[in-house]
């Protein structure tokens, strides 16, 4: 699953993805950049 990291300005796979819930109820999946190594996330459906 791709998303965008803000540091690298680009769209990267998710290393280590992981579904979690936000404050809003939203499903999301979490990981970090294979590239630079920040947190990146990405809204799922479900």
């Amino acid at each position: 699953m791709d998303a965008y990291c803000l540091k690298c300005k680009t769209k990267r796979e998710i290393r280590g993805p992981a579904q979690v819930t936000l404050k809003n109820g939203r499903k999301a999946a979490q990981g970090t950049c294979p590239v630079c190594g920040t947190k990146i996330s990405r809204i799922v459906k479900g």
